[in-house]
């Protein structure tokens, strides 16, 4: 059961990583806009993250729905939702009315400190799904599988029922 909590972990926070990644793609300038309204990192780095974010935010989307690398994209998405969370608190905690950017956009917004709540029960939400993909990264459907294949006696994705069986003893059955 765990193996399909895994896929859909892995689809959930993999489509939401690529779109909030690809819808700010096209428009560098609005994701730098973005990451400066939040105020919080020198003026020296903020033209770098706002470049670099929306890169990031597509490989670690495509990994995740594709199941490659799931541990690793899985920590670093825990990371980015965590930094997320902050940066929306201290926006929010200063007083400031900024989109929040995570889906374009960005910048500063009349009445947009009402979503904070929202915006942070959703990162909340993501974050648990990436923890669950760093505790049990192995999943159904996953390319994982393929390039890192289980050892012998390791637990992996069993056919049918979806639930775990041990590679060495499914080995001794087929002799």
């Amino acid at each position: 059961m765990k193996q399909w909590i895994g896929l859909v972990a892995r689809l959930i926070t993999g489509g939401v990583w690529i779109v909030a990644g690809a819808i700010k793609l096209p428009d560098p300038a609005g994701s730098v806009r973005a990451v400066r309204a939040y105020d919080l990192l020198p003026e020296s780095i903020v033209p770098t993250v706002g470049h670099l974010l929306p890169i990031v935010e597509v490989v670690v989307g495509l990994c995740l729905v594709l199941g490659l690398l799931t541990r690793s994209m899985g920590v670093i998405s825990a990371l980015l939702f965590v930094v997320f969370i902050i940066g929306i608190s201290a926006a929010w905690a200063r007083g400031l009315s900024i989109d929040c950017g995570c889906f374009g956009g960005g910048g500063l917004e009349e009445g947009a400190s009402s979503k904070y709540p929202w915006e942070i029960a959703r990162d909340v939400g993501l974050l648990l799904l990436s923890a669950w993909l760093v505790v049990w990264p192995r999943t159904r459907w996953s390319l994982d599988a393929v390039v890192f294949p289980p050892r012998a006696g390791e637990v992996s994705p069993g056919p049918g029922d979806g639930e775990d069986w041990d590679v060495e003893a499914q080995h001794q059955q087929d002799r």
